[in-house]
């Protein structure tokens, strides 16, 4: 129980010393019962910014259900549409299924995303999908089940950001970033099935996000800076 209690703590200085918009739990599967514990603790605290559940999609229901009512945005990757290539490059048996029954369930308890004044998130589902090369990722058919079966409005993150790491350019599948042609033919198939919400990231987004905390001026520095500054004052 005093491990949940920091948590508590760390959700509430997370808040109210570096006026985070939200709580951003990611891969939190395996620790949902910590989780839950934390909140019921924190909440009388004062926690109020929305909890963010971040994860590969790969999910139980049964893990799902029990965070009805808790966690205001989920924001789950959508990575394949076939589950061969789930087990041969994830080995996640049943990839498909389990991650289409996650989606649906968390669509089911948060709807589609709503935004405030600021056009900060507040509640809802953001799906992520990343494009793959050789359609690996199977991007036509998981967009087209998102419109069909969760909603036409869905939100999707598209990201071209795939860079071929560790293992992945001994791979023939994995072993390029993705071509030009293959992010317009996604940009077309989103046009095609009138998917208007949400973003999708540009060509050469594979070096913007590969993290390199040496470069100036890098996606992190600011809330890294605003962390230290932060440290210093508890500190003195």
């Amino acid at each position: 129980m005093t491990e949940c209690r920091t948590l508590a703590e760390r959700m509430l200085y997370l808040q109210d010393e570096l006026d985070c918009h939200n709580i951003n739990l990611v891969s939190p599967s395996h620790f949902v019962p910590q989780l839950l514990r934390a909140v019921v603790e924190a909440v009388p605290m004062g926690l109020r910014v929305p909890l963010v559940y971040n994860s590969s999609g790969y999910d139980s229901l049964a893990t799902l259900k029990q965070l009805d009512g808790v966690i205001s945005i989920y924001l789950p990757d959508l990575r394949y549409a076939s589950d061969k290539w789930a087990r041969k490059f994830s080995h996640a048996r049943d990839y498909v299924t389990k991650a289409r029954q996650a989606i649906k369930e968390m669509y089911r308890q948060v709807g589609g995303l709503v935004v405030d004044e600021s056009g900060v998130a507040q509640k809802g589902l953001i799906v992520r999908h990343l494009i793959l090369p050789n359609d690996v990722a199977g991007s036509e058919v998981s967009l087209a089940w998102l419109v069909r079966e969760v909603s036409p409005t869905v939100t999707v993150s598209v990201m071209s950001q795939y860079m071929p790491m560790h293992r992945a350019p001994r791979i023939p599948l994995l072993a390029r970033k993705i071509t030009v042609a293959e992010h317009e033919k996604v940009l077309r198939l989103l046009n095609d099935l009138g998917m208007e919400n949400g973003w999708m990231q540009e060509m050469g987004a594979a070096e913007e996000y590969l993290p390199d905390f040496e470069r100036e001026g890098h996606p992190f520095a600011p809330a890294l800076k605003k962390r230290d500054e932060s440290l210093r004052h508890h500190t003195n």
